[in-house]
């Protein structure tokens, strides 16, 4: 199993720094074996997000795309909107899902906009900003995404 892992972050993009989120995201995969195959940070820009994810999808390049950042009410928080647009299929469950667990933690999680879909054979989720929501919500709901990737690889 391959995935890619991007947080959008436009500043972090600038200042050409490198993610606490991504690192914990990468360990976490790791250990149910996923290989990643790609993993940065991207600027919060529809046009550069939609044409990543789609050439990796289209490519089947990777079986699994997470995203973390850009993911609230702000104008340029896009990566809802970038997964809603590209996506053959919307998994509506899978951010309520993490909306549901995180909203014990914060009740800020109702602000979270987080999408799920499929394009091709390749899921791509969106997991919230900060790296400890991250990593907790991808540990959550893990079990299920890899059960959504061995589906779509048969």
């Amino acid at each position: 199993m391959k995935a890619a892992i991007f947080t959008i972050d436009s500043g972090l993009y600038k200042a050409k720094k490198e993610s606490a989120a991504a690192s914990a995201l990468k360990r976490i995969l790791g250990q149910v074996g996923f290989e990643v195959k790609a993993a940065g940070v991207l600027p919060e820009d529809k046009k550069v997000l939609a044409a990543v994810m789609k050439r990796l999808a289209d490519t089947q390049s990777v079986d699994l795309i997470l995203t973390t950042g850009a993911t609230g009410i702000r104008r340029r928080d896009c990566a809802p909107d970038v997964v809603e647009e590209i996506s053959d299929r919307l998994l509506p469950g899978i951010p309520e899902a993490i909306r549901a667990y995180n909203i014990r933690y914060t009740k800020k999680a109702i602000l979270n906009r987080s999408a799920a879909g499929i394009r091709k054979n390749t899921l791509i989720v969106n997991l919230p900003d900060s790296a400890k929501a991250a990593k907790e919500s991808l540990e959550y709901i893990l079990p299920e995404l890899v059960q959504v990737v061995e589906i779509l690889s048969l």
